[in-house]
């Protein structure tokens, strides 16, 4: 069994993917990750919307031009909503489930990446969210967070090495101090 670090390690964004459906029994495992995320005071302000239709992947891959262009490629698209009017950590509860569906696409021996879709531009006076809330149906009072593509990768990429990583970015006690 791989434990949390050795997935951290290795884990990389990726945007290729090989055209390869992804299993019923892969697909389940999952959908249960993504339930089982934490979300504050256990409100549960998430849903999400698993998409394999191949023509709605094309469409979703529109959705933020070339920085959404992988999406296409991918198996599978999970659709990260919130709900704002049930908490309003629905941001944080959205981004913690995101990268819980990514762990356990890693832990499967597949590969994902994010796209971000909220407070971000499809098109000239449209809106990013706007244009996944018409091609999936989904109502108001929900936001769209992301879409996390998920499949078998076509590429690979190592592992950021333990002396690359930001350490400065670590103080001790207060702010500034190493």
């Amino acid at each position: 069994m791989m434990f949390v670090l050795d997935l951290l390690r290795k884990r990389r964004s990726i945007r290729k993917f090989q055209d390869r459906p992804l299993t019923p029994e892969q697909i389940r495992v999952l959908e249960e990750a993504v339930l089982r995320s934490p979300s504050g005071r256990n409100l549960r302000s998430w849903e999400f919307i698993f998409v394999d239709d191949r023509d709605l992947l094309v469409k979703l891959a529109d959705t933020r031009g070339s920085s959404s262009a992988f999406i296409a490629g991918a198996a599978l698209g999970v659709v990260i909503i919130g709900d704002e009017k049930t908490v309003d950590t629905w941001v944080e509860d959205g981004s913690i489930a995101a990268i819980i569906i990514q762990l356990a696409a890693a832990d499967l021996g597949l590969g994902s990446c994010w796209a971000h879709v909220r407070n971000r531009e499809h098109a000239p006076g449209k809106s990013a969210e706007d244009h996944v809330r018409e091609l999936l149906g989904i109502p108001d009072p929900l936001k769209v967070l992301c879409v996390i593509a998920v499949g078998y990768p076509a590429e690979q990429k190592p592992g950021i090495p333990k002396e690359e990583l930001s350490s400065g970015k670590i103080f001790r006690n207060r702010y500034g101090q190493v």
